[in-house]
């Protein structure tokens, strides 16, 4: 069986800017989000990514209250209520986060939640062979033309890397 992988909005923007949105239904991965993350974040325009593998999720009720202790031990943090019930899903399906919000990355790990992000993604891309070195560069260079915030030293010593 795939590793579930519990995505924020942000990843999947990225993607998106990325045009590899479809494309990372073809890693080796299953990918779930939040229920009302779908609804209330994304919205009609990634409705049809269910049909491409997406699964919807929904906290149950011994999420919610972790979700809330999370909200009340961390209030103060630049992190969103809808992240902090990301975060819970993730504790729930005891999955790895997918984030793009390194405020929600530095409570995942205090939280000992498996996090990853757009790098680490991309990484994967490679490993499958879904992606090579001048693709890759493309991808990102789509996520810089449309103001992503990603670590871009980061990505550029990547994209060394990969020769």
């Amino acid at each position: 069986m795939t590793r579930l992988l519990i995505s924020d909005a942000n990843i999947l923007i990225d993607m998106e800017c990325a045009g590899l949105l479809e494309r990372m239904f073809d890693l080796p991965a299953r990918f779930a989000v939040l229920d009302v993350l779908l609804v209330e974040e994304l919205g009609p325009d990634y409705g049809h990514l269910s049909d491409l593998g997406l699964q919807v999720l929904e906290l149950l009720s011994a999420g919610i209250e972790d979700a809330e202790d999370l909200i009340r031990r961390h209030k103060g943090s630049k992190v969103s209520r809808m992240d902090m019930l990301t975060l819970a899903l993730a504790r729930q399906e005891q999955a790895p986060l997918l984030t793009g919000d390194a405020a929600l990355r530095t409570i995942g790990e205090t939280e000992i939640v498996e996090v990853h992000g757009t790098l680490w993604l991309m990484e994967g891309f490679r490993d499958s062979g879904l992606l090579d070195s001048a693709a890759a560069a493309d991808a990102y260079g789509r996520m810089r033309t449309a103001g992503r915030r990603l670590p871009w030293k980061e990505v550029e010593a990547q994209l060394n890397t990969w020769g």
